[in-house]
């Protein structure tokens, strides 16, 4: 398996396909780089070289108690592009990833990214607090954290509901692609998923946002239920000064699974535009 040590000892796992302009693609939480499936196939036959990983504590990086945190989340990032030697790059973050994104390339891009894309992303922050009146309350992580951390097997699954908007009328329920997330997200270690839920829940990326030069495209559904697109999509394309927001009518947080064709096909545009 391809992997890489980072500083403090914690091994990352990496796909690594093709050739052309790099694609990196930063997953969800608690999932893989193997929840990018629709993604790496595509822009491997479109003549991209496309890399996906799976963050520290998940799938099959190592499982450690420590790191986190979107600062050493973004620093593993730097050191596999550094390992890899990626220039030129397009970072593409679902979700949480999404966060993982705004900062490495706040933090570490200069010189090494091309353009970043935002998809159902928890940019700028999530919580409700003082500065975010219009957040998500407190109780709603506090609820994540206690199932997690209680009754991970059970909640994973029920999770992929309002997930994949397998809630609403009309919607055509996939038993594969549920089980495919539940796989995924019990791969990964309860200590990394339970801490990473401040981390995405928590974290602030508005100087990330706003500092950020490179071409940014914001892609959100309008329905997601997971990460409400009011307080995040249309917020975080706000502050980016290179920035261009798609939404989605009727798209769930899980459209880059359940909306492949129509998100692949914007991702091009935009890569390629």
């Amino acid at each position: 398996m391809n992997k890489i040590t980072v500083k403090d000892g914690t091994e990352i796992y990496y796909k690594d396909w093709g050739t052309g302009q790099p694609l990196v693609f930063h997953h969800g939480w608690p999932l893989s780089s193997d929840d990018w499936d629709a993604q790496m196939i595509f822009f491997l036959n479109q003549g991209f070289r496309v890399i996906a990983f799976d963050r520290r504590g998940h799938g099959r990086s190592s499982q450690t108690a420590i790191g986190h945190d979107m600062d050493t989340y973004a620093a593993d990032v730097a050191e596999l592009v550094k390992a890899l030697d990626l220039k030129n790059a397009v970072h593409i973050g679902h979700s949480t990833g999404g966060g993982e994104v705004i900062r490495y390339v706040a933090k570490y891009g200069q010189g090494r990214v091309a353009k970043a894309v935002l998809v159902s992303a928890v940019t700028p922050i999530m919580v409700k607090n003082e500065n975010n009146p219009d957040g998500v309350p407190m109780s709603v992580f506090d609820e994540i954290r206690v199932n997690t951390a209680t009754n991970r097997q059970q909640y994973f699954q029920d999770f992929t509901i309002p997930f994949y908007g397998y809630n609403r009328e009309g919607a055509k329920k996939s038993q594969g692609i549920m089980d495919n997330w539940w796989r995924q997200g019990m791969m990964g270690a309860i200590k990394a998923h339970y801490d990473c839920i401040k981390a995405f829940s928590e974290t602030d990326f508005t100087e990330d946002l706003k500092s950020v030069d490179v071409p940014v495209l914001v892609m959100h559904g309008e329905d997601d239920q997971i990460v409400p697109i009011a307080t995040t999509g249309v917020k975080a394309a706000q502050l980016l000064k290179n920035g261009k927001l798609i939404s989605y009518p009727g798209f769930p947080h899980g459209m880059p699974t359940t909306e492949a064709a129509t998100i692949n096909a914007d991702l091009l545009a935009f890569i390629r535009g």
